[in-house]
This record gives C-alpha cells, structure tokens and sequence, in this order.
C-alpha cells in the first residue's frame, strides 16, 4: 500500500470524504488538517486577507459539519470543498466592501464638512428600499456604533438575527448603491 502522502491530494481528500461517511463529522480534523493551508491561500487570492480567508475556510467547515453529505457524495470532493470555501470567501469581500462603503459614508455625515447631498440622498432612498427590520438594524450598527449584542437588546432579538439582518441588510444596500460606486465616486 502506498504511502499517504505520495496519493495525489484530490484523492487524500477523497478518503477524507471516505472517513467522514465512516465516523462522521469527528474525521473532520483531519481533512481540515490536509486542507486549511491551501484552502486559505486559495480565499486569501479572493478576500486579499489572512484573516479574512481563515474565516472562509471556518465558515466552509461549519457548513461541512452541517451538512457532511455533501461532500461525502461529491464526484470530486476537493472541487466540492474548494467551491464552498470561494463561496465563504466572496460573502466576506462582498460584506467588507460593503461595511467599508457604509463606514466611509457615516463618516461623511458626521463629519461637519458639506456633505454630498446627491450621495446622501441615494443612501437614504437605499434605506428605505430594505424592510424596516433590516434598515433599523444598520442604522444601530452603522451611526449609533452599537454591538450586534446591544442591537439585539434593543430589538428584542438575538444577537445571530441581528448579526443576519445586517448581513442581508449590506448585501442589498451594495446593490442599490452600486451607482455611486460606478461613478467612482465612492469606489
């Protein structure tokens, strides 16, 4: 029998998938163990940070615990498992550009300095456009500096919802302001 480590990595991820049908989601250390170093190098090339790509590859493996099937029935489980870790990946840059926009933009208003009113008036209209539970949540998040923890006493909801609501409320938000960005004005 060969040696593990002269198998082609896909197929040592394969027998990962393997052991995990076998003992469930307790072999997951071990395929985290043979992947992480690739894998966040992989999501560091997306997120153009460490830190950002290990918590990537953090989210893809709670996913994997959640749903081990998945992987166990994948055709070809190193692809299967780099495309959930991309996809990780691309939420958290789409969430930091996003969080990045609003912090700039909350800057400038409470900045004294004359304000763009046009830029100003498109984040109030984007505002308005989410549901009332999502625009409360940024509003908290984002002018009043408030914890997820904090919104979430004053929402009479946890801290996870909160933590959603704002998720869902940037991912919307970065559509509708998309126009600003494209001007290069706020890019």
């Amino acid at each position: 029998m060969p040696n593990f480590a002269d198998v082609p990595f896909p197929a040592r991820v394969k027998q990962c998938a393997v052991e995990m049908a076998q003992r469930g989601v307790a072999a997951l250390a071990d395929l985290f163990d043979l992947v992480a170093p690739r894998s966040v190098r992989f999501a560091q090339a997306l997120t153009r940070n460490q830190h950002d790509a290990e918590d990537a590859l953090q989210a893809a493996f709670v996913r994997l615990a959640l749903y081990p099937r998945g992987l166990v029935e994948a055709q070809h489980p190193w692809a299967y498992l780099l495309r959930i870790v991309r996809n990780e990946a691309i939420k958290i840059a789409q969430k930091k550009r996003a969080e990045d926009w609003l912090e700039m933009v909350a800057e400038t208003w409470r900045e004294e300095a004359i304000p763009d009113f046009e830029a100003v008036q498109l984040v109030r209209l984007a505002l308005e456009k989410l549901p009332p539970s999502q625009s409360e949540v940024v509003v908290l998040k984002v002018w009043e500096g408030m914890t997820f923890a904090e919104i979430a006493d004053v929402l009479g909801e946890s801290p996870n919802t909160a933590a959603s609501r704002y998720r869902y409320a940037l991912q919307k938000l970065t559509q509708y302001l998309q126009p600003l960005a494209v001007e290069g004005r706020y890019a």
